[in-house]
């Protein structure tokens, strides 16, 4: 009991404990309002994801066009086109595919099968290493392979989001990680948004951990109702 109470408890105030931090570092460190709304959208739209909240989708929409600027700006291309071309169009799909499948104002979440599992990490591979040889031919691409890599896990996990597998957060912890690396490395090479683009994504690395809890538990309630 003591566990179910603190859980609940931690559901409660964990959003309003990384907005805040996101807040006081932004202010602290004297950021930019753009790379503050930037910042402060991408983690409202991943904590929405987490809850099961469709409100997740607009939210993104304004950080995919926000975020994708940002990437240009460092010479991470393949992040620019993936939220451009690809997280616009789905943000819209995403809404509309949640839409009818919502209980309580949560969405129904649901796992995967062991096969599917096996098929999804065999098509990440490889999808990971043609396009990382792919953007190795751009002469001012950075970090192709980690560019590639965050790419194919982003996409990967969007389509399990969108069709409400729980799986999805096993792949953003993957992603989160490698693109905390990706922008560290940015950073340590004078980019003036690396900063806060690390910290970014270490929130969304912490909220990713908590987005595998939530889910874990949102599909053992709907085993039934699917």
């Amino acid at each position: 009991m003591q566990t179910r109470s603190t859980w609940k408890n931690l559901d409660k105030l964990y959003p309003y404990i990384l907005l805040f931090t996101v807040s006081v570092v932004a202010a602290a460190a004297r950021e930019s309002f753009f790379l503050f709304t930037v910042t402060f959208s991408g983690l409202l739209c991943v904590i929405l994801a987490a809850r099961g909240n469709i409100g997740t989708y607009p939210v993104g929409l304004y950080n995919c066009v926000a975020y994708a600027y940002v990437a240009y700006t460092n010479g991470l291309y393949g992040e620019m086109g993936l939220n451009l071309l690809f997280f616009v169009p789905t943000s819209i799909a995403g809404w509309f595919l949640w839409k009818n499948k919502m209980k309580d104002r949560v969405v129904l979440m649901r796992r995967m099968s062991a096969t599917k599992r096996v098929g999804l990490f065999v098509a990440c591979a490889v999808c990971t290493v043609g396009l990382g040889l792919a953007l190795s031919l751009i002469d001012t691409q950075k970090t192709p392979y980690i560019d590639a890599l965050t790419n194919v896990l982003s996409i990967a996990a969007t389509f399990l989001m969108m069709y409400r597998f729980q799986e999805q957060w096993f792949l953003y912890i993957s992603l989160n990680v490698f693109t905390v690396l990706m922008w560290s490395i940015r950073w340590f090479q004078g980019s003036p948004e690396g900063r806060m683009m690390v910290l970014m994504w270490a929130l969304y690395l912490v909220n990713s951990f908590y987005g595998a809890v939530k889910w874990h538990l949102g599909a053992q309630k709907n085993r039934d109702l699917l």
